[in-house]
Parts: C-alpha cells; sequence; structure tokens
C-alpha cells in the first residue's frame, strides 16, 4: 500500500469517528488503526497515533503528538504529548506533557501525571500528584500521594527488581531515593534529598542524608579572583 492509500485509508477512518461524534481539528499527522474506539465527545488533536486495542472514552482529549499502543483511557481524561503502552487511564486523570507509561501501568481516577515522568509495571492510586521529573517503576501507589520534584523509585540491584510500596497520604519530597524493596506507611514523609533504605512507619518522617558542613572562607580567594577577572 502506499503512502496516497494510507491516506486514503487513515481519513476513512477518521472521518466515521466523527460521524461518531469525535471531534478533529485536522487530520493532519493523525493515525488511526481499525481497532480503535473513540468516545463521543473526544478531541483528537494533531499528531496523534492510535494503536492496537486502545480504547478511549468520552470527553477526552488526547495530543498533540500522543501514541497510545494496546491502552485504555476512561472519561474525561487529558493525555498530552505523551506515550502508553498496554496501560490504564481512569477517568479524570491527567498524563503530561512528556510523559510515558510503560506496559502494565495502572493511572486511577483523578491522577496527575505531569511532565518527564515515567511510569512502569505500577499502580498509582487515585488522587496522587507525580508533577515532574520522576521515574515510579515497580510500585504499588496509594491514594493522594504526593511526589515532589526528582524521585526515583530504584527497583533494580544488577539482578533482581524489587517493588517498592507508598501508603495512602505519604508525602515523598523532592530527590528521594526510594531503594526496593522498601515500604512507606500511610501518611508518612521523607525529608528532600534522603535516600531511603529502610522501611518508613505510617506516620513518621525519614531523614537519610547526611548533615550539611559549611567551611568558612573555603573559597574566599577564588571568588576574589572571579571579581578581578570579571571587574576589568
Amino acid at each position: 500500500m502506499n503512502i496516497a492509500e494510507n491516506e486514503k485509508k487513515y481519513l476513512e477512518i477518521i472521518n466515521r469517528h466523527i460521524e461518531n461524534g469525535v471531534v478533529f481539528y485536522t487530520s493532519h499527522g493523525v493515525v488511526i488503526e481499525e481497532s480503535v474506539k473513540i468516545g463521543k465527545g473526544t478531541v483528537i488533536m494533531p499528531g496523534t497515533i492510535l494503536l492496537g486495542n486502545t480504547q478511549i472514552g468520552e470527553n477526552c482529549t488526547v495530543g498533540p503528538n500522543s501514541m497510545l499502543k494496546d491502552t485504555t483511557l476512561g472519561d474525561n481524561v487529558t493525555f498530552n504529548s505523551s506515550q502508553a503502552t498496554e496501560s490504564v487511564v481512569d477517568d479524570g486523570a491527567t498524563v503530561g506533557p512528556f510523559s510515558q507509561l510503560r506496559p502494565n501501568s495502572h493511572i486511577c481516577k483523578k491522577v496527575k501525571i505531569g511532565d518527564f515522568v515515567e511510569v512502569k509495571n505500577s499502580t498509582v492510586g487515585e488522587g496522587t500528584s507525580i508533577a515532574h521529573l520522576t521515574y515510579i517503576g515497580d510500585s504499588d501507589v496509594g491514594k493522594h500521594v504526593n511526589f515532589g520534584c526528582g524521585v526515583v523509585t530504584v527497583n533494580y540491584d544488577g539482578r533482581v527488581k524489587s517493588r517498592t510500596k507508598i501508603g495512602d497520604f505519604a508525602f515523598i519530597g523532592c530527590n528521594t531515593n526510594l531503594i526496593a524493596p522498601v515500604c512507606v506507611g500511610d501518611g508518612a514523609y521523607t525529608r528532600a534529598g534522603s535516600t531511603v533504605t529502610d522501611d518508613v512507619p505510617a506516620a513518621s518522617l525519614a531523614i537519610a542524608r547526611a548533615r550539611q558542613t559549611n567551611k568558612d572562607n573555603w573559597a574566599k580567594d577564588k571568588l576574589r579572583g572571579y571579581i578581578e577577572k570579571h571587574s576589568k
């Protein structure tokens, strides 16, 4: 099949979805396979690619520049400039921009997956916020958990992949490394910059970082040199 025939086929598919109440601002860059199902009122933005057994609910916004393969979206989902494979996103969740859902990811209702977040083989509980720059792999995350920027679930030790469990209402501070297998209890906190290797009991605070030491005047000569150099 040549390019012209391909474009004709995809345009026919798009027109059938339009007849069923799906909204397209343009067909530019849009690829939808025959097996894909899309609910009424959903908006498909330019550059969206929908493959395999993908199913999208009603009143969603998908794209621009997104790819879904064998993935299910519930109703009222926003999926912006991201990719998902063999995953499920429940009603009212938002994903993106620039996020990736790898196989066996389940994003529950009203979850926020923000920019540069990767989720793999994990469940993220209802109302949880993972706003930016975070990796969640092989994890079971509870409801209404807040992740600071730069959190990593460290799931692979070079031989074995292990799971991380995070309870409801936990707060994971910025740049926390959770070394699996590890469990953070309900309502527990981790202090920013911590590397957590032991379980954190419910409603507790984990601090796992070196104490700061300041060396007075350590850079005094360097600072003087910089000032002199840039004052000329």
